[in-house]
């Protein structure tokens, strides 16, 4: 029998997780909310996203923005916008840029350090999330002043991930993992909950890595099927409850870490990111993306938030914060280990 009491350190077993993963979660979640609030406290860092191409060499099965879609708009920020919409962030008050794209290669190495080096000029935290690259590239995009890097591993299941990643390599998503780490980024990874033949042991093994990894950012977001994509129609309802037993599970086993309530979780529930802040999550990422291309960043469909205002959003966001007496930090919510 799992032990759900308060405590400073979790270290469940493979086992154990499996259990609790079955379990209601009404204690989890509890739990997970008290040891988010002893190990991170009460602030929430908000994190400026800017989602600046939709173009991607992948055919992941579950993505809306797959190399085959031939039903999507297709865009890309120039340099300049790029700059622009994350001054005009910072300007209004995020200390965290997040440049994320699909995997484009037209932003080559050279590209992508030119963009970090105008952006950090904002005295600014900036995280990429832009896929796989080689260790080089990423060595360049640090020393440009890049701080943290998020790639999900999506699925620690390797039959699993290869029926979802066709012409990709497992191992290499790994490699760029440790890569990272090694060259001193804030290293965030997550996996999909809900993915069609997914079991219950293999998110335990999930956890299990991120622990593992001892990753600084861990994003869990529930799936949600893109009609555009082979994974169509393939929505589990019970997708949601267990992406947040995950995500409560990830904030007991790496309590210090930063986690952010997914925009995906909002999107299936109304009440999504607030039920997350409340089981255990500390972050959140509005979309400060300008003008129309939000709704063409369609990874899954009537994402939440994608056909407002940006800075008209964010006041909602705020409000429903203060409405669970948490706060807006004012720091740039680098990772504080507890010993």
């Amino acid at each position: 029998m799992f032990d759900l009491t308060l405590k400073d350190e979790y270290n469940f077993s493979k086992d154990e997780l499996v259990e609790i993963l079955q379990s209601d979660g009404k204690k989890l979640f509890e739990v997970a909310n008290e040891v988010r609030r002893r190990k991170v406290g009460d602030e929430i860092y908000l994190r400026g996203l800017i989602e600046f191409s939709n173009i991607c060499k992948n055919n992941c099965q579950y993505c809306g923005l797959q190399a085959v879609n031939r039903h999507v708009e297709r865009y890309r920020l120039s340099e300049d916008e790029i700059i622009k919409f994350a001054k005009d962030g910072v300007n209004a008050g995020f200390k965290t840029i997040v440049l994320q794209s699909g995997e484009d290669f037209y932003f080559n190495t050279d590209r992508m350090c030119r963009i970090i080096e105008a952006i950090k000029k904002n005295d600014v935290a900036l995280t990429l999330s832009i896929g796989e690259r080689s260790y080089n590239d990423y060595k360049a995009f640090k020393d440009a002043g890049a701080d943290r890097y998020l790639i999900r591993i999506e699925t620690t299941d390797r039959d699993l991930y290869a029926r979802m990643h066709p012409n990709m390599s497992y191992d290499n998503r790994i490699e760029c993992l440790y890569n990272l780490k090694e060259l001193g980024y804030e290293t965030g990874t997550g996996c999909l909950v809900g993915l069609p033949n997914q079991s219950v042991e293999s998110l335990a093994d999930d956890i299990l890595f991120f622990k593992k990894l001892d990753a600084d950012m861990v994003g869990i977001g529930p799936f949600i099927p893109h009609p555009d994509t082979p994974l169509a129609g393939k929505l589990n309802p019970d997708n949601f409850s267990m992406a947040l037993k995950v995500m409560a599970l990830t904030r007991l086993m790496l309590g210090d870490i930063n986690i952010p309530a997914t925009t995906a979780m909002e999107t299936i529930d109304p009440n999504g990111r607030i039920t997350a802040l409340l089981s255990g999550a500390n972050v959140i990422m509005p979309n400060i993306t300008q003008g129309n291309y939000k709704a063409k960043y369609e990874i899954y469909p009537n994402k939440s938030g994608a056909d407002k205002e940006a800075l008209v959003y964010l006041d909602s966001l705020i409000a429903k914060i203060t409405s669970i007496q948490r706060f807006v930090s004012n720091s740039k919510g680098f990772r504080t280990r507890q010993h």
